[in-house]
């Protein structure tokens, strides 16, 4: 059987044998009158008065207070531009209340990522926006001179947070809300923490004990530590006003969300809720599947990784594409600099390390911790990775197969778009004939249509 997907704006398709289980999330239907369903929101929110009003009663208490939108970096395809998109409605009102345009300024919640380029902003967000000269600028983790200091966390993390938010008059967020694998879900308070955090700030919210919880985990927010972490932090400054998406496999928006940080942000963790969940058909002895929108390095695929834990067992096999286009397809140097830490180590062995006394916190070693997870379940060498990108020497680094091994000699490591289908077909139909040599009958396999954002429930 053919099936199609899409990595960004690549679309592909491959061939899966026909006894696969094509594994889907129920999904949701588009929002039919975009444009209608964002006035509704607006002047309707949830949890707090119409946008409109809000404005109006900060310009009345100062006319010259500064606003400023925090959007979501380029790993989340949130809809900033077109009849969905979120951010020049919000800056319609706040102009046709008074602000003036020198008065706003669009944020990048980065986190510890890697700063946007200006060419990657004009590609995301409405052209509208740069016609008007609005400010875009990055978060900086790293720039303590934009970090204020507020205090600390019940947890004990020193908060500091993006100066230019803090003392904005006017603040607003938007993101978008899907399933998270350590916060439960997306959107919300993490536009703050750990949008516009500084690095420092990361260490308890990203440690070790938060991600060993049993409670870090999709579409779990009760009792999950970095729920909790991210929620108190954020609310240390609070937001005005956020508004949120949720989408549908084809990046349609299902729902707008406006209103109260918490409240707004709960129901459409509800809508996701009921959209995202994968029925438990496992375990299977091969899964397939691709590293979805987010994966644009190795850093993000660990996203698709623990997504498939739930249909595997110890003799299950798991083949991933991606398609690396960030400007390091692995990640940043941090995260570069633990991943050798863990290839070839048991999941144990990897933990003590950074539990150990001699160890001094790494950031991004979140990422490396996350990607352990899956080798509770299978053994390193019965995961097989490819990306274009990803040259010979970086393999080196990265745990599990490497994925040109199942390429033709004249295609390894070339950066061609068609290797990703085509290694996901050879690579499946050599585990096949490994799987019967070895006496496997009855060989099950699922494809996951979604890659990360379908959730095993």
């Amino acid at each position: 059987m053919t099936t199609s997907f899409e990595l960004g704006d690549k679309h592909f398709s491959v061939e899966l044998p026909e006894n696969t289980d094509i594994l889907q999330m129920k999904g949701a239907d588009k929002v039919a009158d975009p444009e209608a369903a964002i006035r509704d929101c607006l002047e309707n929110p949830i949890g707090t008065e119409s946008f409109s009003e809000i404005v109006r009663k900060k310009v009345d208490e100062n006319p010259g207070g500064e606003a400023v939108i925090v959007i979501s970096d380029n790993t989340r395809p949130v809809p900033l531009k077109g009849e969905q998109g979120i951010l020049m409605p919000l800056i319609r009102i706040l102009m046709d209340g008074g602000v003036k345009v020198e008065q706003i300024t669009v944020l990048c919640a980065n986190g510890t990522h890697i700063p946007l380029a200006d060419s990657v902003f004009r590609d995301m967000i409405d052209p509208a926006v740069f016609s008007l000269g609005i400010r875009v600028v990055n978060h900086d983790c790293l720039d303590v001179d934009n970090l204020e200091f507020l205090g600390y966390s019940k947890s004990g993390t020193r908060i500091e947070i993006n100066k230019k938010y803090v003392a904005a008059h006017i603040k607003i967020l938007t993101g978008l809300v899907e399933s998270h694998f350590m916060a439960g879900v997306s959107g919300g308070r993490k536009s703050i923490c750990p949008g516009l955090i500084g690095e420092d700030s990361t260490f308890i919210f990203h440690g070790v004990p938060n991600l060993d919880s049993v409670y870090s985990d999709d579409l779990i927010l009760e009792n999950n530590p970095c729920h909790e972490e991210a929620l108190d932090v954020a609310s240390t400054v609070g937001a005005d006003f956020i508004f949120n998406v949720t989408l549908n496999h084809n990046y349609d928006v299902t729902g707008f969300f406006a209103g109260d940080m918490v409240k707004a942000h709960l129901a459409a963790y509800e809508k996701v809720k009921d959209s995202v969940g994968i029925v438990n058909s496992g375990p299977y002895d091969i899964v397939v599947t691709h590293a979805g929108f987010v994966g644009k390095n190795h850093y993000q695929a660990a996203k698709t990784g623990t997504a498939a834990m739930p249909l595997m067992n110890k003799d299950s096999y798991l083949i991933l594409g991606a398609d690396c286009i960030d400007r390091d397809p692995i990640g940043k140097d941090t995260y570069r600099q633990v991943l050798p830490y863990l290839k070839g180590k048991s999941t144990e062995a990897f933990i003590n390390i950074l539990k150990s006394p001699d160890w001094t916190f790494v950031p991004d070693q979140w990422q490396v911790q996350m990607w352990s997870k899956l080798f509770k379940i299978i053994p390193q060498d019965h995961f097989i990775y490819y990306a274009p990108q990803i040259d010979e020497q970086d393999y080196e680094i990265l745990s599990g197969v490497n994925g040109n091994e199942y390429l033709p000699d004249e295609n390894k490591y070339k950066t061609l778009d068609s290797n990703i289908p085509l290694f996901l077909q050879l690579s499946l139909t050599t585990l096949i004939a490994k799987l019967k040599k070895e006496g496997r009958e009855n060989i099950r396999i699922a494809w996951m249509s979604d890659g990360p954002y379908g959730i095993v429930v």
